[in-house]
């Protein structure tokens, strides 16, 4: 699959530099270079590509202006290049692939298009399975209904990597490091082996992201992951704490106790 990419940058030589650092990358294909954030625009509406390296710091329309100014068509995934870290926390806030500081480093380049081959994958995935079930609603209703059912079970549509904004710094947890998570109100604090982060984000808002067959609620307030769980301790009235790999222990409500039954037998 080719990765239809633009370049944009008012500075022509961080331009070609860009170029040449992207070069051995042979799916990446070079459709158009920009020099302002207008230009941008309009050649993003036109070409529609899969994949725009955007600088912040440009005259008149900033990176994230351009950002704002394709909202209204389906956007390119985006990787922000920029001599300013104090962008870093905006950039992820924009949903951006990845912050790659100037001069751009060729292992972080790499590990960036590894991670823009994974979303396209997962985007083409989601497409493809979207069109079948269009098909399938056609001409047999019945088999559309189950296949809508499986779709739910599949792991691509649930996160990998969560970004966290916290003391004025983004941290990008991986999903599978998570042991468990609390939530108070708004808030929610992910809990991994050796950190605790906090997240502003509704509970609900939260388990729609989670995989359910590895992430599960054992409180109206705690989701735990079950493969951190290493033992179940019973306890008074039907209640049971789960002792995770950290040595944590997380309390199971009675109204959770189907969430242990599937440790039990």
């Amino acid at each position: 699959m080719t990765i239809r990419t633009i370049l944009v940058d008012d500075e022509k030589l961080a331009i070609q530099g860009l170029q040449l650092r992207l070069e051995p990358f042979e799916d990446v294909e070079i459709i158009g270079t920009c020099s302002n954030g207008r230009e941008a625009i309009r050649k993003i509406k036109t070409e529609k590509p899969d994949l725009v390296f955007l600088d912040i710091q440009m005259p008149g329309f900033d990176g994230f202006s351009v950002v704002k100014g394709i909202m209204e068509i389906e956007p390119p995934l985006i990787v922000f290049v920029t001599a300013f870290q104090e962008h870093a926390i905006r950039a992820f806030e924009a949903n951006a692939v990845n912050y790659l500081m100037k001069p751009v480093d060729e292992e972080k380049l790499a590990d960036t298009i590894e991670r823009v081959r994974q979303r396209l994958a997962e985007k083409k995935s989601a497409d493809e399975a979207e069109k079948l079930k269009n098909v399938l609603t056609e001409v047999a209703p019945e088999a559309a209904e189950e296949f809508s059912e499986g779709e739910g079970e599949t792991s691509e549509r649930f996160e990998k990597l969560i970004n966290v904004k916290d003391r004025g710094q983004i941290f990008r947890v991986e999903v599978e490091s998570i042991e468990y998570i609390e939530a108070a109100g708004d808030y929610m604090c992910i809990y991994t082996g050796d950190n605790s982060l906090i997240l502003r984000e509704t509970m609900k808002d939260l388990e729609k992201r989670l995989d359910p067959r590895k992430f599960q609620r054992v409180h109206r307030s705690t989701i735990i992951n079950l493969d951190q769980v290493r033992q179940v301790k019973p306890h008074t009235n039907g209640e049971c704490f789960l002792l995770l790999d950290s040595g944590a222990e997380v309390k199971v409500s009675r109204s959770y106790r189907d969430v242990v039954a599937r440790f039990v037998h």
